[in-house]
């Protein structure tokens, strides 16, 4: 693949890759179907690689299982002082069913000027975006102040097993240098006040899946039973899947909130979240979930026959925490769930909260503000997971940072593992001009 480095309409050359990537990439079936049954990694994992070698950079791939690729490669920066800056997507997807969507959500087509498929915002569009300034950067010698590495992980969709985890465990090498990372789920747009505003993603909720286990008596239906697993865990089940979590607001929710009541005038009033959230319009399904704890029941499970009682019965919860609050969390599960109910962590990871603050963080608001002059920047939080959680073992910082500039109608937060997912092709060159932006100047 080659390109020139301007068009007669005055496109900046790092943008004129990003559509064509993305669409090559979503047509790489990358379903990750979790407990290690993924596939199609190595073949866009290869793909990735020939675009990075294609421009004279030296990619390196590893596997961490059969097929699990990791791809990742390094632009030097002309300060050797200067800490290193990491930027990171992921190449697995979650499943799509071909039945539900309007198109084939693995064509990559282009349809009312957006690219339709699954990954085409989590997060192949991200992943497209990189590598276009990258092999910008590449094919123009440019060279940023800092090194830059580009990663691209496997499995982040499935506990990062195969991808974050185990690179950072095995080739910690890689982020040699590595202060600060960019990644998904932030920087997007969205209006509310009637002001377009960027959402930076400056912290994660925890999460925790968890089995519950109830033992008991077994023995015929048709008899008086007080040991009856199955009642137990019901009862746990329900007391944990109705109980309200309290509204707690850690540094990220207040300063979120705090600029959310200067352009909408609406106070935050915890006992009734729903009168601010409402001025949010789409994004609401991302921040109310992060005013507190959640914990849903997802999964039951328990005995063969109508007519026998079993011995056991086991449940599944979602949890997501907020940071720092895991202990406090279990402890009020084991509350709700009663006695004689015990829990198994399934899978589970940390949660994490960095400043809204310093020289990285300057540059990406710089970044956004030099190509949308008007516009204003919050952090936020995500009440899911990336792969950030397994750098900051590094101690890395990790912000969310896919910049997308987007129509006011599009419910961008609804496309996240949603049908019919799709992003506009002017916000992908939006967001190459502001990467490119912020790799060359910060």
């Amino acid at each position: 693949m080659s390109t020139p480095d301007s068009t007669a309409s005055g496109q900046s050359a790092p943008e004129l890759e990003t559509a064509e990537i993305c669409q090559e990439l979503i047509r790489f079936d990358t379903t990750n179907y979790s407990r290690g049954n993924a596939k199609g990694e190595r073949a866009a994992g290869e793909y990735v690689a020939g675009l990075i070698s294609e421009v004279g950079l030296e990619p390196q791939y590893f596997e961490s299982a059969p097929e699990r690729a990791n791809v990742f490669t390094r632009i030097e920066g002309t300060d050797p002082s200067a800490d290193a800056l990491l930027v990171h997507g992921h190449l697995d997807v979650v499943p799509a069913l071909a039945d539900e969507w309007s198109v084939d959500p693995f064509a990559g087509e282009v349809k009312d000027g957006m690219i339709w498929g699954r990954g085409a915002v989590d997060m192949k569009d991200m992943d497209a975006m990189m590598l276009s300034v990258m092999r910008y950067m590449a094919r123009t010698g440019e060279r940023p102040k800092r090194d830059i590495v580009f990663g691209f992980f496997a499995d982040e969709e499935a506990g990062m097993s195969y991808g974050s985890k185990w690179v950072t465990q095995n080739h910690p090498e890689l982020f040699d240098g590595v202060t600060d990372a960019l990644s998904e789920v932030g920087g997007y747009s969205a209006t509310i006040g009637g002001q377009r505003a960027y959402l930076l993603q400056t912290a994660e909720k925890g999460l925790m899946w968890l089995n519950m286990m109830a033992k008991g008596e077994a023995g015929h239906g048709s008899g008086l039973h007080e040991n009856n697993a199955v009642t137990r865990l019901s009862r746990a089940m329900a007391n944990i899947g109705e109980y309200t979590w309290p509204i707690e607001l850690t540094k990220t929710t207040r300063a979120f909130l705090d600029e959310v009541t200067e352009l909408t005038g609406v106070e935050f009033d915890p006992d009734n979240p729903k009168r601010l959230l409402d001025e949010l319009g789409h994004v609401a399904r991302f921040v109310g979930s992060t005013l507190q704890t959640t914990a849903n029941p997802t999964m039951l499970d328990a005995g063969y026959k109508t007519n026998v009682i079993p011995g056991s019965a086991q449940g599944t919860l979602d949890v997501r925490y907020l940071p720092e609050q895991r202990e406090i969390v279990m402890e009020k599960l084991r509350e709700l769930a009663g006695e004689g109910i015990t829990f198994e962590a399934e899978f589970e990871d940390i949660g994490l909260e960095v400043p809204f603050s310093g020289d990285v963080v300057d540059a990406m608001v710089d970044s956004l503000k030099a190509e949308d002059p008007e516009a204003v920047v919050l952090p936020y939080m995500l009440g899911g997971g990336t792969d950030n959680k397994s750098l900051s073992r590094l101690g890395i910082t990790g912000y969310g940072f896919v910049p997308l500039r987007l129509p006011e109608e599009l419910d961008f937060t609804g496309m996240f593992h949603g049908v019919d997912e799709r992003v506009p092709v002017a916000s992908l060159e939006f967001g190459s001009r502001v990467l490119h932006r912020l790799l060359t100047n910060y």
